[in-house]
This record gives structure tokens, C-alpha cells and sequence, in this order.
């Protein structure tokens, strides 16, 4: 959590690899990822943008990782149901992203980080384009996606509510730099 411009998507950038690391190591599970391409980090992650393909469906955007990962055909139809069921968007699956609304668009966008079962996921104040009922929306969705399946999970957010709401714990930036991780209080 922190202002605008002080690194925090650089972060994730960097830690997803789409960012070079000058300094430090990009650890995951103990392992060094540091050098490692991105689709060999097995990380999902959702950027501010969201990042959607105009041209493609609904249900092609929550197939293309699992298809770029050589799925079996039977499995990413099993996983896109799964995942449309969970999300909630299972009557959009025929549908052009072009067409969606912001809350439809936040939950494809999540559902093709998530569709491989990632081992950490990266999200980029993916409630910021929201408004107030469909932000309480997602924050329950992302609470309940996170409770079952355990992937952890980078939020980068400018809220303090939503901070509060969805973590385990919160690393505040400011202008001089990380000011600590705090747990969440019981």
C-alpha cells in the first residue's frame, strides 16, 4: 500500500519478470526466480490495465494460459466451467470482452490469472476502476478465491479499506522507501 509512484507496480512487474531485476533476488518458495522467464514462474497476475485480448471471448481468455500449457482439451473445458461457475460469468462465455462492463472485465481478467492454479498471485489495484457495489463484490470474491485455493496473494492497493479487508499483511511504501509489514490485527 502506498501513493502513487513510488514502485509499487515496478514490484510486481518484477517479480512476475516483466521487469529486469537490477538489485536483490526475486525468491518464491525458497527458490531463486531471479533469471527465470515469466511463464516459468507459475504466477498469475492481473495488471492495472487488466490486459484483455479485444478479439478474444470470455471463455478463450479463461482457457489461454492453461491452452499456452499444453492443457488437455477435456481439463481446460472442466477448469473454464469451474472457473465461470465461480466467477460468475458462466452466461458470458460467448461473449467479446469488448463487450463487458468493468465488474464482468475484472472477473475474467482474475479467472485467466487463476485458470492454471498459479503459486502466487499478483494484483494490481484491480478494484480501482470499480464502484462501491461491485468493489465490495470482488473483495468478497477475491477473499473467497484466496480461502480456497491458498494461493498467496500480492495486492497492491492505494485504500486502506480494501487493504484492511483483503490482508493477511500490509507493507507500507512511502518516499523513503518500505516502512514495515504489519499483520492484520484480530
Amino acid at each position: 500500500m502506498g501513493r502513487t509512484g513510488l514502485g509499487k507496480t515496478t514490484i510486481l512487474e518484477s517479480i512476475c519478470g516483466l521487469r529486469r531485476v537490477t538489485a536483490g533476488k526475486v525468491l518464491i518458495g525458497g527458490i531463486d526466480m531471479t533469471h527465470w522467464l515469466p511463464g516459468d514462474r507459475q504466477i498469475g497476475y492481473v495488471p492495472q490495465d487488466l490486459a484483455l485480448f479485444p478479439t478474444l471471448s470470455v471463455e478463450e481468455h479463461l482457457a489461454f494460459a492453461l491452452r499456452l500449457r499444453k492443457w488437455p482439451t477435456a481439463e481446460i473445458r472442466s477448469r473454464v466451467a469451474e472457473l465461470s461457475d465461480v466467477l460468475g460469468i458462466r452466461h458470458l462465455l460467448l461473449r467479446s470482452v469488448a463487450m463487458l462492463s468493468g465488474g464482468e472485465s475484472q472477473r475474467v481478467a482474475l479467472g485467466r490469472a487463476i485458470s492454471f492454479r498459479p503459486a502466487v498471485l499478483l494484483l494490481d489495484e484491480p478494484l480501482s476502476a470499480l464502484d462501491e457495489s461491485t468493489r465490495g463484490e470482488m473483495q468478497n470474491l477475491l477473499l473467497q478465491i484466496k480461502q480456497t485455493t491458498g494461493v498467496t496473494a500480492l495486492h497492491v492497493t492505494h485504500s486502506s479499506e480494501e487493504a484492511n479487508a483483503l490482508a493477511d499483511y500490509r507493507l507500507l511504501i512511502d518516499s523513503d522507501g518500505i516502512k514495515g509489514l504489519k499483520s492484520k490485527s484480530p
